[in-house]
């Protein structure tokens, strides 16, 4: 059934998906895939986890190196390459209000990531804006690519882009870290990596909230 839908959504878009076609191309009742999945959106949850798996896998397989920003850029071109590869489960991943669970993974791998950047003293900007911020030009890119004929693209956008949102974000080198806010946040990732006995919760509340106020 998910592959049949995948199917229609390739050759379709977002709009074949219905439950009736779904059917009708999996041979099954529609009941059987409420039974299977709840409702609809359990179905393009699914579908979404189906179109996803090759990209998280690959996500995964790139592993870690000494340098995490080199990391943040490679699994910034894999997302790109992936946008533009497969835009019709991207558009299902991310052009729709809902964040399905797939997504949820590839966001947690993103923040996993800048908080190593955070963590190695060469982040700028605390670690959720940093991601943000990272996710939103990523995405803004890929789905402005996507919404113009291959021929106009202008593919210089996704390296001048992923350089632009990396230098907003992270300094040159650890030796750039004598600024307070770049060594608050270096502190605050450390911290929540192994936060240790010494501060009672209470105090480790407190510490995080200053130095979120550092940081800004």
């Amino acid at each position: 059934m998910v592959r049949a839908a995948a199917e229609l959504l390739l050759d379709g878009g977002r709009d074949a998906l219905s439950t009736r076609a779904v059917s009708a191309a999996a041979g099954v009742q529609a009941p059987t895939l409420y039974r299977t999945f709840g409702d609809k959106d359990g179905l393009l949850d699914a579908v979404a986890t189906y179109g996803f798996q090759s990209y998280l896998c690959e996500k995964h397989h790139l592993g870690e190196t000494e340098d995490p920003v080199g990391d943040l850029r490679r699994g910034w071109d894999l997302h790109v390459e992936f946008g533009l590869s497969q835009p019709a489960f991207y558009m299902l991943m991310y052009g729709e209000p809902r964040v399905r669970e797939a997504r949820r993974e590839a966001d947690a791998m993103l923040r996993g990531i800048v908080e190593r950047i955070a963590e190695a003293g060469r982040l700028r900007v605390p670690v959720e804006r940093a991601a943000q911020l990272v996710h939103a030009t990523g995405m803004g890119v890929i789905l402005s690519l996507i919404a113009s004929p291959p021929e106009d693209r202008d593919l210089d956008l996704i390296t001048a882009a992923r350089e632009h949102v990396i230098a907003t974000i992270t300094t040159d080198s650890k030796d750039d870290t004598s600024d307070i806010p770049s060594r608050a946040i270096a502190l605050k990732a450390a911290l929540e990596k192994d936060p240790g006995d010494a501060l009672t919760p209470a105090e480790h509340t407190m510490l995080a909230e200053w130095l979120d106020r550092l940081a800004r």
